[in-house]
């Protein structure tokens, strides 16, 4: 892609029925005939029809009055002997006025408005997507009308629906061949997240979409490819191994390739991360720049993706769309997330993690712990499971096809604790998750915010706790001027979690743990206890 243009300013104006009341007068003319009178005519309170119906009827009726006197009334008397006091009515205008306002904005904010098709607006609400986000309004118009585009928003504001449903609206139009391919960076999880999700969402439609990911078989993915999927999510390094290794029948499709997608664009450019040779190849397969439309979302907009907004591009292009909503800069911590910190000596930080974990306001949320090296997160996992807490794994030594499993088993609450590495901080998506502990603080303040960024997702409340020790004070100063809050020390309602661990046995309990959980990774053993050979790590 090589933007040139500088986006144009998208302003929304919204324009509002301005309500107008009409008045009417009241002549009532008396006249008195042998003790009859004509009816009084009722004001008129409302435009309502059955105000007007009942006007109607009562000025072709007569009735006998039993006084000679003539009452002007703003309601019929149901007893002349005494004046009925004025009744108000009971539709008030300005009520009606500011419903009508608040209909016209629910539509304006639907993704009605916002031209999306009817099968996709279902195929939403089945997934209680009823209302698009910021970045969802704010792209989604942009891209159907054809624009490249830079979107920033910060994780769990809807990124992938801001791609997804173009991508899908505009393939449904016109269906053929490989119609997208979408690139994510070296975590598996966040791409099989985008598979699962265009998945759902395109299952009114038959649409094909392949997940194309390290850890898993070459040969049945080479196979998926040459049968033309409609949609290929992909990491940049799997992908461009088809490319160089499986031969032009399988990877011919791409070069009809309309839409790229690059999910998580901050990593995928980042010179630092080694990616871009591998995203090099990837798009030397696709059609060129001017031919396709390419989108870029992230949740950091880096130096890197900026430049892109003023790269020369072609003339027969409309201009490039960029916007930026609450990205992740100094700000970037949701209001609803409480940070806290927990003093911990080196040498017992275990046993303070299961008293954290075991404490009556901490007990029953899904958790995330985060640690900095996969051994670690092994031998954590072992340690709690034998804990008795519901736990499981996701970090790089593991298999693909149990990093899939041990993640399907912690969003359906089958575990309740998920020990991970910093592969599972960017992107994943998972709602029920009130906890995040950072059992290692992060070396990257970035890392810290990223990881933190897993729960209080979409206006959701959560809690970060991270277990700080003599050595991490300067690493928790950068993470609080990257974060432009201070974090308060942790406390819960009558508990000291230096005091039971110390006074209830705690110590010994989590020490027999630690040393079984050793004698297990020694022996080659599975966090189930079974033998198996040495985990090794896959690409």
């Amino acid at each position: 892609m090589a933007p040139s243009h500088s986006p144009d300013p998208v302003s929304a104006s919204a324009s509002e029925d301005s309500d107008s009341e009409a008045s009417s007068s009241i002549s009532v003319s008396d006249t008195e005939q042998e003790n009859h009178t004509r009816a009084p005519k009722r004001r008129r309170l409302s435009e309502t029809p059955d105000d007007d119906e009942d006007e109607e009827e009562e000025e072709d009726k007569s009735y006998t009055a039993p006084a000679p006197i003539a009452t002007v009334s703003r309601i019929k008397k149901k007893d002349t002997s005494s004046a009925q006091p004025a009744q108000k009515s009971d539709t008030n205008p300005e009520l009606i006025r500011d419903a009508l306002e608040i209909g016209l904005q629910e539509e304006e904010s639907s993704f009605k408005a916002l031209n999306v098709a009817p099968w996709l607006i279902g195929s939403l609400t089945t997934m209680a997507v009823r209302k698009p986000t910021a970045i969802q309004r704010a792209c989604i118009p942009e891209i159907l009308k054809g624009r490249d585009c830079i979107g920033g928003s910060r994780t769990g504001s809807g990124k992938t629906i801001a791609f997804a449903v173009p991508i899908l609206q505009m393939w449904a139009q016109d269906p053929f061949g490989i119609f997208a391919v979408v690139l994510t960076p070296t975590s598996r999880e966040l791409a099989l997240q985008i598979y699962e999700q265009i998945k759902a969402i395109s299952a009114p439609q038959s649409m094909k979409p392949v997940l194309i990911t390290g850890g898993t078989d070459m040969r049945a993915q080479a196979i998926a490819l040459s049968q033309r999927p409609h949609v290929v999510i992909a990491t940049p390094g799997r992908l461009a191994d088809h490319i160089n290794t499986s031969g032009e029948d399988t990877v011919r499709g791409l070069k009809r390739v309309r839409m790229v997608v690059m999910d998580e664009a901050d990593r995928l450019l980042a010179p630092e991360a080694g990616m871009l040779p591998d995203v090099g190849t990837c798009l030397s397969a696709l059609p060129p720049s001017s031919e396709r439309q390419t989108l870029l979302f992230t949740a950091t907009v880096t130096p890197e993706v900026r430049a892109l907004k003023s790269s020369p591009r072609s003339n027969s292009k409309p201009p490039l769309f960029m916007t930026e909503i609450s990205t992740e800069s100094k700000d970037s911590i949701p209001p609803t997330l409480k940070q806290s910190y927990l003093k911990v000596p080196m040498t017992h930080r275990e046993a303070f993690l299961h008293v954290l974990l075991s404490t009556d306001a901490n007990a029953q949320k899904p958790a995330i712990i985060f640690c900095n090296r996969t051994q670690t997160a092994d031998h954590l996992e072992r340690m709690l499971r034998r804990l008795a807490h519901r736990v499981t794994s996701l970090h790089s030594r593991l298999p693909q096809s149990e990093r899939n499993a041990n993640l399907a088993r912690f969003r359906a609450s089958a575990a309740r604790v998920l020990v991970a590495t910093d592969v599972a901080s960017r992107g994943l998506d998972i709602p029920s998750v009130s906890l995040v502990i950072n059992y290692d603080v992060p070396r990257n303040p970035d890392d810290y915010v990223h990881r933190v960024g897993r729960t209080a997702r979409a206006g959701r409340s959560g809690e970060a706790v991270t277990l700080v020790g003599q050595r991490d004070v300067q690493l928790v100063l950068a993470i609080e001027e990257r974060a432009g809050r201070q974090m308060e020390e942790w406390s819960e309602e009558g508990v000291s979690v230096e005091a039971r661990v110390v006074r209830t046995g705690v110590l010994k309990e989590v020490g027999a743990a630690k040393r079984e959980a050793a004698a297990e990774i020694d022996e080659g053993r599975d966090v189930l206890g079974r033998k198996r050979n040495k985990l090794k790590k896959v690409r």
